[in-house]
């Protein structure tokens, strides 16, 4: 098999370490093999002992090389959205001496990167990643790939993802113990949205509910960004400890009543159905109703809801025409589905992938990671490298680099795309001529950018 067309998510989860071997066939995604392993180490997401981490990484990844014959050395590795930083960033450089025109080659993107790099990021932060938005030659914009094309000056946009660098150093290091390389690096949020998203639900706007073990991420998906996240720090784990608290059950017992009789919605269980519970400290075995173990677990998820709804109410959110994505492994409870529209305006869907191997909802993000490395472009390909160089910390820019400050600080996590500095000042002409098109032009959902515009500005 021909591992250049090979892909291997890693997504570590707090109650569960998945990754997922895929195979690009004809333009296709296989999953080809498929590694499971309970994690240790974590707590709600993060790493917080790094040799426990790395067994349960290592183990994982060796069910699905045993399971596919693929010999993996590198992974996709996704981060949590825990303190994530973005800010719109702008870098330019001449890439030609005496105003001469130059034909744009794959250094000139390397070089502009490394200006765009060429940023204040604190000593406790590392950057994860940076996504062009445009490229600008010679003052033309919305350009995505500017490769043959020839021109003086080259500038480019882009946002640039930070996280801490405790939980990047973390992570880093845990899958350099488990005895493997990192081929990428990408913030969760962003591979579940730009690949398990529709094109018009990545335009138009989508909130992303990920409801994993050991906390929930929302994220908000506009015009092909993510534009926002919020990280609750409760998930499936609280449901399960919650059931054995109230059971007086183990946890493992407590899992298993969870998955095998529980509803999100309790509307949806019976009353008249007992199930057996076995209690911690007694011979004999307890009962309880499946309605009453419903109720136990509706209450934790309506808790969970009512805050992501709450942050979204806060920020002034509106109505987003893609609706409601929820994914992760709670997603795939019953009745979830149900209470989520009592909480989000807009249609609720539940995504399930179907690949075979991986036909739950808790694989969701792990084949995500592998979908999101397979479908870069080159000039993305390109930029990854300047990020991964030197464990992604550029201190010192390309020579012909100049550094360009954003306008305007960022406010909440949130970026605003802003123009491209160093144009030709346009004549009054010019001025009439834009003022009417923009007049002129059709407005595009309208409510949806509107607020984005004002704020994100």
């Amino acid at each position: 098999m021909d591992n250049s067309k090979v892909y291997v998510g890693l997504d570590i989860g707090t109650t569960s370490i998945k990754t997922v071997i895929c195979e690009n066939v004809k333009g296709q995604l296989k999953v080809v093999g498929v590694g499971v392993e309970p994690s240790d180490g974590l707590n709600r997401g993060v790493i917080v002992d790094i040799d426990k981490t790395a067994k349960a990484i290592s183990a994982a990844v060796d069910i699905a090389s045993q399971q596919s014959g693929v010999r993996v050395s590198d992974l996709v590795v996704g981060l949590p959205a825990n303190y994530l930083q973005t800010k719109n960033v702008h870098g330019m450089i001449t890439i030609a001496s005496q105003g001469q025109s130059h034909e744009i080659i794959n250094d000139d993107v390397v070089d502009v990167a490394r200006a765009t790099l060429a940023q204040n990021v604190p000593a406790e932060r590392e950057v994860i990643d940076l996504v062009p938005q445009e490229f600008t030659v010679d003052g033309f914009n919305g350009i995505k790939d500017p490769r043959g094309m020839v021109g003086v000056r080259l500038e480019m946009q882009a946002l640039l993802y930070s996280g801490p660098t405790t939980i990047v150093h973390n992570t880093k290091k845990a899958v350099e113990k488990a005895g493997f390389k990192i081929r990428d690096m990408v913030v969760s949020p962003i591979a579940t949205g730009f690949n398990l998203l529709s094109d018009g639900e990545q335009d138009f706007g989508t909130l992303v509910i990920d409801m994993g073990g050991g906390q929930t991420t929302a994220s908000i998906i506009h015009d092909h960004q993510l534009k926002y996240t919020y990280v609750d720090p409760e998930g499936g784990y609280y449901i399960t400890k919650d059931i054995s608290t109230v059971l007086n059950t183990s946890l493992r017992n407590a899992e298993q009543l969870k998955k095998d009789h529980g509803y999100a919605d309790s509307r949806m269980a019976h009353e008249d159905v007992q199930l057996e519970v076995a209690k911690v400290g007694q011979s004999e075995p307890g009962t309880c109703s499946e309605k009453y173990l419903s109720e136990i677990i509706e209450a934790r998820v309506r808790q969970i809801f009512k805050r992501i709804s709450d942050r979204l109410e806060a920020i002034h959110a509106p109505k987003l025409p893609g609706g409601v994505i929820l994914i992760g492994g709670v997603s795939a409870m019953p009745g979830v589905k149900e209470l989520a529209t009592e909480y989000f305006a807009g249609t609720v869907k539940q995504f399930v992938p179907q690949q075979m191997g991986v036909r739950h909802a808790g694989y969701d993000v792990v084949l995500s990671l592998a979908m999101y490395e397979s479908r870069l472009n080159d000039v993305e390909r390109l930029i990854k490298q300047i990020v991964r160089e030197d464990d992604g910390v550029i201190t010192q820019p390309h020579p012909r680099a100049r550094k360009v400050e954003p306008k305007r600080p960022n406010r909440n996590q949130f970026v605003h795309p802003q123009q491209p500095t160093n144009r030709p000042a346009p004549s009054k002409n010019e001025h009439v001529e834009k003022k009417r098109q923009r007049n002129d032009a059709p407005k595009k959902s309208g409510g949806i950018r509107g607020f984005f515009s004002n704020f994100f500005d």
